[in-house]
């Protein structure tokens, strides 16, 4: 934790001349889009498989008229299929999971008032009025909705919200252009309804970043806040 609170100091000072104050935070972006960019890889997969997954749909129809009457034996032939073309349901999963020890470092690192057994410096930084390691509480308490800080958690909350707008429409007219084929008559293939529960969750994911911007240090929120914006437009250039 010492090693990553120097290195996030180190960039800050770095970036000092040019943000300030902000420095610290315009440091954060930084980190955040350097992860994008370590994960970029995975999300170039998860569009892949995506668009693999869809071209699959006419194949799994014609599976089902098949073997509609025996649902294990069509169980398996779904199955197969998805082997055989290398094609896996959980791939979209594989970015955001990458993301998560960034995010709970971060969380951590502007959590704790000391790191190494010395005073953690970084909480020091703000963000305009907004210090780094403070949440949407402390800004409520520190002048209320129209404070300085509060402002600060206002501009954010209009980034995500609009965001999240975008990401809706465009996940509802994927959706409504590549509808999935139920398996069975009953729904999805015993074993793979959990696919079908997200696949419903989906178009509302991105509203709840709002709730996670709201409960953590503001340090962690603004990595929550570059990560969704930098994930909306690369999905709309990758899966257009």
């Amino acid at each position: 934790m010492s090693v990553f609170a120097d290195l996030v100091q180190q960039l800050a000072d770095l970036l000092h001349p040019l943000f300030g104050a902000g420095a610290a935070a315009a440091a954060i972006v930084l980190f955040t889009a350097f992860v994008r960019l370590l994960v970029h890889p995975l999300s170039r997969a998860a569009a892949r498989g995506q668009k693999a997954r869809a071209e699959l749909q006419p194949r799994i129809a014609e599976l089902r008229k098949k073997h509609g009457e025996n649902p294990e034996k069509l169980q398996r032939a779904v199955l197969e299929l998805h082997a055989e073309e290398k094609v896996s349901p959980l791939s979209g999963c594989l970015p955001s999971l990458f993301q998560l020890p960034a995010f709970f470092l971060l969380y951590h690192l502007f959590s704790n008032t000391t790191i190494g057994g010395e005073a953690n410096e970084l909480l020091t930084h703000q963000l305009f009025a907004a210090p780094l390691g403070d949440r949407w509480a402390d800004a409520l308490g520190d002048g209320g909705v129209f404070g300085g800080a509060g402002l600060v958690y206002v501009g954010l909350f209009v980034v995500v919200a609009g965001v999240a707008a975008f990401n809706y429409r465009r996940t509802k007219r994927m959706m409504a252009a590549n509808p999935a084929v139920p398996v069975t008559d009953q729904g999805a293939v015993p074993g793979m309804g959990a696919m079908g529960a997200v696949n419903k969750v989906v178009p509302f994911m991105s509203f709840f970043t709002l709730f996670t911007v709201a409960v953590v240090p503001l340090a962690a929120a603004l990595y929550v806040v570059t990560s969704t914006t930098w994930s909306a437009v690369e999905r709309a250039v990758l899966y257009r």
